[in-house]
């Protein structure tokens, strides 16, 4: 049984769910359009570019999250999945899910967007396995606060170990998916790397390095 790991953003789903949910707040008035638009749009091109700050990118994306009660944010949150995200995922992307399962192969996916966002999106593709960043919770509130190493860059091998410790699994034969120059460190880790859709840069390392490129919206 081979790990078949997914990138989530601009690769299973045709747009970046994070940025999306930004939107999704200044439509529905609930935070400041003008601020949040800006650093919204601000933190997406950083990531673009790869130079994100990845500890303010999540100070930013969680600084909602601590103003309403949990009820309250899933509730949002249904509607932000049936209204945003439903339309946003691929086809292609569902077909190549179940193309590795029925090969035997366990999904997964490994996202540097937070669980709050990913974990129904996930769910929806009908896989079990989440690593995302965590969010601390108190009194049943959130706090605005990640819990342990945020899965970006680098930090996506390392949860990624830390995931795979005590289990009866390893990266023998395993394969990731994603459109994102960010992730070369975990591209490089893996036996079958793919780029989908990617970016320029990760575009030309993987004609350099001979990797797969796939295309899920044709």
């Amino acid at each position: 049984m081979a790990l078949a790991i997914f990138d989530l953003d601009e690769t299973l789903i045709s747009a970046d769910s994070d940025h999306e949910w930004g939107k999704f707040l200044v439509r529905k008035g609930l935070v400041d359009a003008e601020v949040h638009n800006r650093l919204n749009d601000q933190f997406y091109a950083q990531y673009k570019q790869g130079n994100l700050d990845i500890n303010a990118y999540l100070e930013f994306a969680c600084s909602f999250l601590p103003r309403l009660s949990v009820a309250e944010l899933h509730s949002y949150r249904r509607e932000f999945m049936v209204d945003v995200i439903a339309p946003l995922i691929l086809p292609l992307g569902r077909q190549l899910i179940a193309d590795h399962r029925e090969a035997g192969d366990f999904p997964l996916v490994v996202t540097s967007t937070i669980e709050f966002i990913t974990a129904p999106i996930v769910q929806s593709l009908g896989i079990s396995t989440l690593i995302a960043p965590g969010l601390e919770m108190r009194n049943n509130r959130y706090t605005g606060n990640i819990v342990g190493t945020p899965s970006f860059a680098q930090g996506k091998v390392t949860r990624l170990n830390q995931w795979l410790e005590g289990r009866s699994k390893d990266l023998s034969g395993s394969f990731f998916y994603t459109d994102s120059h960010n992730d070369l460190p975990l591209l490089k880790l893996v036996d079958h790397p793919v780029a989908v859709d990617p970016d320029d840069t990760l575009r030309a390392e993987a004609k350099k390095r001979q990797w797969q490129i796939l295309s899920l919206r044709d």
